[in-house]
């Protein structure tokens, strides 16, 4: 059978990192490389300010950091939160998602453990 299509051959390169054909070879850079420096972040060390207001809290060149309020100003979970170690397996109930997604997890650093100790 004959058919009209056209065909076309097309060279396909790419020079991006993640390229198929590039095999992650992209273009060598020349030249010296320079170390990166450090940025001198300023710290705040007035106490006044450090006890009224909650310090890096705003992120625009105007305006100023939240003011902290009273306690009883906050919401009653806020006071509930878990801010110890989570808890341990054993100690979660076994019909929760959470549990399961512990055990999950715990299996997977298992299995993972073993198959970076086993010999190729």
């Amino acid at each position: 059978m004959h058919t009209d299509v056209t065909r076309y051959a097309v060279k396909k390169t790419t020079s991006a990192a993640g390229g198929v054909l590039g095999l992650g070879r992209g273009k060598k850079k020349v030249g010296k490389v320079s170390a990166m420096e450090k940025k001198q972040l300023p710290v705040e060390s007035d106490p006044e300010k450090l006890v009224n207001y909650v310090c890096g809290s705003n992120i625009y060149l105007t305006g100023e950091d939240v003011k902290i309020k009273e306690d009883r100003e906050y919401p009653n979970w806020l006071w509930t939160l878990n801010r110890g170690a989570a808890p341990r397996i054993e100690e979660l109930d076994p019909n929760t998602k959470e549990y399961w997604k512990r055990v999950r997890a715990a299996g997977m650093r298992r299995n993972n453990k073993l198959r970076s100790m086993r010999k190729f």
